[in-house]
C-alpha cells in the first residue's frame, strides 16, 4: 500500500494494511461488548427452561424455539396494552419535547440575549439529576394537579427532564446552519417567523429527527421509575411496570421475561430503522453557493 495519497483518496485507503485490521479489529471488540448482553438475552429466550440451569452453562441453546415468544402472552396477562401504553407515553412526550425544544433550541443558536448562558448552563445542571431525587415533590405535584393513575402523570415529568438535553443537541445542530441563509430572507423582506418556518426547519429536518429519536429512546426508557410512583391502576401500566408487577409476584420464567422484553423493544427498533435513513447527508448540501 502506498505511503503517500491524493487528498481525495477515501480515508480508509491511506492507512497500511495492519492498521486497517488494528482498526477493524478495535470496532469489532467495541460492539462485541456493547451487544454482547442483547445476544445473550436473545438466546436466553430461545432455550427452554430447564436448558438455561444445565450444568455446565451452554451459550448456543441446543434445543432453541421460538416457543417462550408464545407463551409469554398467554402469562403476561394485557401484555400488548402494556406495550401500548409505553409507545403512546413516549411518542406524546417526544412531540411535546420536539414543540417546546424547536423554537428554543433556534432562539438559544440564533439570538444572543442577557443571561443566556446562565439559563443554557441551568439547563445542563437540571440534566444532572436524577428523577429519584425528586420523586417525593413531583409526587406531592401530580397528586395537586389531579394527575396521579393517568397517563399525563408519566408524560408530563418525562418530557420535563428530557427537555434540557434536546434543546442542547439541537442548539449545536442549529448553530452549524449559515447565518447567510436567514440574513438572504431577511433581505428578500421575509420576517422571522417565516425564515424560521421556511428556511431553518427544512435545513434542520436531519436535526430534529435525531433529538426525536433520542428523545423517543429516552422516554421509553425511563418510565419504570415514574409509572412505579405515579400510577397504580392496571390500564395505564407502561411495559416495564406491567412486566415488574407480574414476574415479581412468582418464579421468574427467564426466557419468556426475555421474550417479552425483545417484543416490548420492537416498536422502538422499528421507528429507529424506517428514520435512520434520515440521519445521514449535509446539514447543509448545496444551500450556500
Amino acid at each position: 500500500m502506498a505511503l503517500f495519497h491524493d487528498r481525495n483518496t477515501p480515508m480508509i485507503d491511506r492507512y497500511r494494511w495492519w492498521e486497517v485490521i488494528a482498526i477493524y479489529a478495535g470496532i469489532f471488540v467495541f460492539l462485541f461488548f456493547l451487544l454482547a448482553p442483547f445476544i445473550e438475552g436473545f438466546l436466553v429466550s430461545l432455550k427452554p427452561l430447564a436448558e438455561l440451569f444445565s450444568t455446565p452453562y451452554s451459550f448456543w441453546p441446543e434445543n432453541g424455539s421460538f416457543t417462550a415468544y408464545v407463551t409469554m402472552w398467554e402469562r403476561v396477562p394485557g401484555f400488548a396494552w402494556y406495550v401500548f401504553n409505553s409507545f403512546l407515553i413516549s411518542t406524546v412526550s417526544t412531540l411535546i419535547v420536539l414543540l417546546l425544544v424547536v423554537p428554543a433550541a433556534y432562539a438559544f443558536a440564533r439570538f444572543d440575549f442577557r443571561g443566556m448562558g446562565l439559563v443554557l448552563g441551568g439547563f445542563l445542571a437540571v440534566s444532572m439529576f436524577s428523577g429519584a431525587v425528586l420523586l417525593i415533590p413531583l409526587f406531592r405535584l401530580m397528586r395537586s394537579l389531579g394527575m396521579l393513575n393517568t397517563y399525563w402523570a408519566m408524560i408530563i415529568p418525562g418530557a420535563a427532564f428530557l427537555i434540557p438535553s434536546a434543546i442542547w443537541l439541537l442548539r449545536t445542530y442549529m448553530m452549524r446552519i449559515p447565518n447567510e441563509l436567514n440574513e438572504a430572507a431577511w433581505t428578500d423582506g421575509a420576517s422571522q417567523f417565516y425564515t424560521f418556518r421556511r428556511v431553518v426547519l427544512p435545513i434542520a429536518s436531519p436535526g430534529i429527527i435525531v433529538v426525536a429519536i433520542v428523545t423517543f429512546i429516552g422516554a421509553y426508557s425511563q418510565q419504570f421509575i415514574f409509572a412505579l410512583t405515579f400510577n397504580s391502576k392496571t390500564e395505564y401500566m407502561p411495559l416495564p411496570i406491567g412486566l415488574y408487577a407480574f414476574f415479581g409476584k412468582q418464579d421468574v420464567v427467564w426466557n419468556e421475561l426475555m421474550a417479552a422484553a425483545f417484543v416490548g423493544i420492537a416498536p422502538a427498533m422499528v421507528i429507529i430503522f424506517f428514520l435512520q435513513r434520515y440521519l445521514v447527508g449535509g446539514l447543509t448540501a448545496g444551500a450556500v453557493k
